[in-house]
């Protein structure tokens, strides 16, 4: 858009924002000759920019259409305009300078203008002194363009002048964000980006940035390094696209029960996206955060275990079990089978684990003997608390798939994929 402001000032200020064009189509409205409208559609089409000569009835497909005014811009996305000083008296102007700020509902920013000239310049009958500005709006709403003109009148008076733009900043995009807690460490984060632009967008990229305490793995790629979404992930507008991510904590913070419990910023979401003419916009939301993590007196995690074991073979995992409260716990274990009917495995222990301080953990095996094909499930570990007389029961903690005895080793070893056993709980 090109605004001219012409007034009994020595010079002229005209303002031009850069921006792309838009794609429209012709709009063809038709009648009979001997409806009441007549030739007027026809007429109208003859002088439409868009039809064409002698094919005024047939759309022969989309067009540039330069922009008629200041309009609107996205967040994240680049300001850019054209700022000329002109002037148009009959002889030279001394003292010219040009600045130009942009306001927003809570901040005034200066925008650089001719940077390498320092001094007020002199301009002679028709001579510009011009520059171009960029700036990444980073604020939803009203903005103000404010350009102002000083300059020494032939008698030594300084004049100066102001002229103000005014558009708006809308939001491009809606993000949803939504954890979910494993029953591990980890955390899962899906993000839910909505196009809220008139137009279609490409995204160029989006990235959750962890903080220090945690790291990220994306999980929208395929394992040969492909992405999950089509080769360009066009969004139409209001279209949605989710995206998920895995977030496990680093290893000194996984180890530290307090630290773990108050590591609540996971990091932010770095877009980046793309117009259907090309313009670029990005937008990164603010820190996100988890729910602060809760954990009962204890917590039981399998941390060695086979996915696939052969029947009527001794199968023994791992378990680690950690104490989370700020007391120092001796504790027992007890793993009884002989009380349950039908129990998929055989196999009972009683043994004494230790003491245990607060934030601390101990590692402790166990063995059944499986005695059913298929899925099972174990169960009924009860761990004691000696001091305070205090039980915890634990049930389906580990899952393992048992095979037959003559089962091949390579056959278990493409199935041991398929098999989750790093199960955790917690009790109260």
């Amino acid at each position: 858009m090109n605004v001219m402001e012409t007034t009994e000032h020595l010079l002229a200020l005209k303002v031009m924002r850069l921006t792309q064009p838009t794609l429209v189509s012709p709009q063809i409205i038709t009648s009979e000759n001997k409806d009441l409208p007549q030739g007027i559609f026809q007429q109208i089409l003859q002088n439409d920019v868009t039809s064409v000569s002698g094919a005024e009835t047939l759309a022969a497909g989309q067009f540039m259409l330069l922009p008629q005014s200041f309009g609107s811009i996205y967040l994240g996305e680049t300001f850019s305009s054209y700022i000329c000083v002109h002037n148009c008296a009959n002889h030279p102007v001394d003292g010219v300078t040009v600045k130009a700020d942009l306001q927003s509902n809570t901040t005034r920013i200066s925008l650089p203008l001719n940077e390498k000239q320092n001094t007020p310049v002199t301009l002679n009958t028709e001579q510009t002194l011009d520059d171009v500005i960029h700036y990444e709006v980073k604020e939803i709403g009203t903005h103000i363009l404010v350009c102002e003109v000083n300059y020494m009148t032939p008698a030594g008076f300084a004049q100066s002048f102001r002229k103000f733009f005014k558009f708006q900043v809308l939001k491009p995009l809606d993000v949803k964000t939504k954890f979910y807690n494993a029953e591990t460490d980890e955390i899962y984060l899906e993000a839910q980006i909505q196009n809220k632009t008139s137009g279609p967008i490409c995204l160029e990229k989006v990235e959750l940035d962890s903080s220090e305490q945690y790291t990220v793995t994306s999980l929208n790629t395929l394992p040969n390094g492909e992405s999950v979404f089509t080769a360009k992930n066009m969004l139409q507008p209001e279209n949605s696209c989710q995206f998920l991510y895995c977030i496990k904590p680093i290893p000194e913070i996984a180890k530290d029960m307090a630290a773990l419990r108050v590591a609540n910023i996971i990091g932010k979401l770095d877009i980046v996206w793309r117009s259907n003419l090309g313009e670029r916009g990005r937008l990164q939301t603010s820190q996100l955060q988890r729910n602060p993590i809760e954990y009962s007196d204890l917590r039981l995690k399998v941390v060695e275990a086979k996915n696939i074991v052969k029947i009527g073979e001794p199968f023994t995992f791992i378990c680690r079990v950690s104490n989370t409260t700020e007391r120092p716990m001796d504790l027992s274990a007890k793993l009884d089978t002989k009380t349950r009917f039908g129990c998929d495995y055989t196999g009972s222990a009683e043994f004494n684990i230790g003491q245990i301080d607060a934030g601390k953990y101990k590692d402790f095996p166990l063995t059944v003997l499986p005695a059913k094909l298929g899925l099972i499930n174990i169960s009924n570990l009860i761990l004691s608390n000696t001091i305070l007389k205090k039980p915890y029961k634990f049930d389906d903690f580990v899952q393992v798939f048992v095979v037959d005895s003559d089962y091949r080793e390579d056959e278990a070893f493409q199935m041991n994929k398929f098999v989750r056993y790093d199960i955790m709980q917690t009790v109260n």
